[in-house]
């Protein structure tokens, strides 16, 4: 690997990553003023992502000295510490946050490291809902706070009035033009040439869910970066990852979750809990097939997780917040290398 001499600098400068401690700091004093107790996590364990398209890093544990000529028990690098949290809501947490990290294959680029800042939280008796009116609390406030660590006003981007909210059928009906839950693959297909989106060479036309994810790319996004902040919320149920699944009339449901985008850019994810046991392993399994059918590791059948929520895990609503991409944008950089010390390259 071909070296600069410079190599071993920060790719953000020391202002910068004076600010992000300031903005840290305010962070951490918004969820205690709310009632929220901090949490840590293991960053390795025995548990992983149930996501067939998040690919974790994978290592071995050898439990004593001179055995690293076996195999030793795999042990990932945690996508995000969603397993770990749920299980200490299990055993009587109410309101927890943590800020922590997360590791994550095959992602880099200018607001992609695969080393990352994650928030996350938790809070029994919550909807998604809830948490989209706690999201907008939380990045007002760090863009407010952001105003004085800097000479810009980057919280005069943000809308006076409430974020925008739209459920994710009424997104694609106002911006693609067609129903996201009830549409063929050939009307989606149409909709795509309409609008002169091109299709990978390995794209399969006849998955919805496929085009779905091209159309919100190609088309709603955009979109949605026009109008500041914009919730998006109720995804397809096949989308629904670890969050409930609500039965509506004329379609297979939707999921309770939802996305906030900042200028375009995802900056959340967040979720009214999934706490059925059985439904989970249904998941697990429909997900390692999957990643079996494309020639990738299969997931654990198992977790730590699935024996916290057969216990019990409480009716709860829960966010997982990218640190580094709010940063960005409430420090007013255009990539992550700007806000962060050492990416990959220089790590």
């Amino acid at each position: 690997m071909n070296q600069s001499h410079s190599d071993y600098l920060p790719t953000a400068t020391i202002e910068t990553l004076q600010q992000r401690s300031q903005l840290l700091r305010a962070i951490r004093t918004f969820f205690e003023s709310r009632g929220y107790w901090e949490v840590e996590t293991p960053l390795l364990s025995r548990d992983t992502v149930v996501d067939a398209y998040i690919d974790p890093f994978l290592t071995h544990w050898h439990a004593a000295e001179g055995t690293t000529d076996n195999p030793g028990e795999p042990r990932y690098l945690q996508t995000s510490p969603e397993f770990a949290m749920k299980r200490l809501l299990a055993a009587g947490a109410d309101q927890i946050y943590q800020i922590t990290h997360a590791f994550r294959q095959a992602e880099r680029g200018e607001r992609h490291n695969p080393e990352f800042a994650m928030l996350e939280w938790y809070r029994r008796g919550e909807t998604h809902h809830d948490q989209m009116t706690f999201v907008e609390a939380l990045v007002r406030d760090v863009y407010a706070e952001a105003a004085t660590v800097t000479d810009s006003n980057r919280h005069s981007e943000l809308p006076d009035q409430p974020f925008t909210r739209y459920a994710y059928e009424d997104a694609f009906l106002q911006f693609a033009g067609l129903s996201a839950l009830n549409a063929t693959a050939e009307e989606f297909r149409q909709t795509a040439e309409q609008h002169s989106i091109s299709v990978p060479a390995d794209f399969d036309t006849t998955d919805c869910l496929s085009w779905q994810n091209l159309l919100l790319v190609e088309l709603i996004e955009p979109a949605l970066g026009e109008k500041g902040a914009v919730f998006i919320y109720d995804y397809p149920a096949s989308q629904a990852a670890l969050a409930r699944i609500r039965q509506e009339d004329g379609s297979a449901g939707v999921a309770e979750r939802f996305e906030l985008y900042l200028q375009g850019v995802e900056i959340c994810n967040g979720y009214h809990e999934l706490t059925d046991a059985a439904e989970l392993r249904t998941r697990i399994r429909q997900q390692s097939d999957i990643r079996k059918r494309e020639k990738r590791p299969a997931l654990p059948a198992e977790s730590y997780l699935l024996q916290a929520m057969e216990a019990g895990l409480p009716a709860c609503a829960g966010t997982a917040l990218g640190l580094d991409r709010l940063f960005m944008l409430a420090l007013g950089k255009q990539t992550l290398q700007e806000v962060i010390a050492f990416p990959v390259e220089r790590a």
